[in-house]
């Protein structure tokens, strides 16, 4: 498999290690010296670049009728954009808030709780998220898609809210008495140093706290998750989602 390259930051250089060990080789690697390079050559498309970068890398990949798979987040409120896109171009795009195998297992652990916890009035959500500190949207994808599925599972939340660690509620029953449901999902973003990513998912009461939580030790799990979505991409046509891949596996 002919793999182009969008974005070849540290992200980029993870991808394309893994690719090259999984016997793939690297045709083109974009980054701000060449952007708008067109995906000549390669099968698939690997796009880890900037929210600002990424509709254009997309589109590029559209127009030239090469499958892309987009790590990028922070583009979301575009998303009906990229899916008309796709279907105009009969394109094939994967994209995902994380490529990690372990973390789309945790949101399929946090739809099951979720669901579990909407009838316990006496808990109260939030999620805690802390990456690198050269990552520039707040919240991370991920954390948006946490609180979009505890949004879909529970009929007590809808939306979010991105907060500081003061405004975090301690005290969930008072919270219960003093507001109207639906509550937006409280989500804390913290830029620590180099930490890859850490997401914590935590329902809390007067008398306990549940707490489910993914961390990851270094990019290469999400590295492997891109290079496995463009190998099962390939071939295909239409707008996917890690959900599509884990569910033919």
């Amino acid at each position: 498999m002919k793999i182009a390259l969008y974005g070849y930051g540290k992200m980029g250089k993870a991808i394309e290690g893994v690719a090259i060990a999984r016997g793939h080789e690297v045709v083109l690697r974009v980054d701000g010296s060449n952007a708008g390079t067109p995906p000549m050559g390669a099968d698939v498309a690997i796009e880890f670049s900037t929210p600002e970068q990424a509709m254009a890398n997309m589109r590029i990949c559209m127009e030239h009728g090469v499958p892309c798979v987009v790590g990028t987040t922070g583009w979301y409120d575009r998303l009906r954009t990229v899916k008309a896109m796709v279907e105009d171009n009969g394109g094939s795009l994967l994209w995902a808030s994380n490529f990690s195998l372990g973390v789309n297992l945790f949101f399929r652990v946090n739809r099951m709780l979720a669901g579990l916890m909407d009838k316990q009035e006496g808990y109260r959500v939030h999620i805690d998220e802390v990456h690198h500190v050269h990552k520039k949207d707040a919240p991370s994808g991920t954390a948006i898609t946490l609180a979009r599925d505890i949004d879909l599972k529970t009929t007590r939340y809808s939306g979010f809210e991105l907060q500081d660690a003061s405004r975090v509620s301690q005290d969930p029953v008072k919270e219960r008495k003093a507001t109207v449901l639906p509550l937006p999902v409280p989500i804390r973003a913290e830029r620590l140093d180099e930490v890859p990513g850490k997401h914590a998912v935590s329902w809390t009461s007067m008398n306990d706290r549940i707490v489910i939580n993914h961390e990851a030790f270094d990019r290469s799990g999400f590295a492997l998750g891109a290079v496995i979505a463009a190998e099962w991409l390939c071939g295909r046509k239409g707008m996917f989602t890690m959900d599509d891949l884990m569910d033919a596996s």
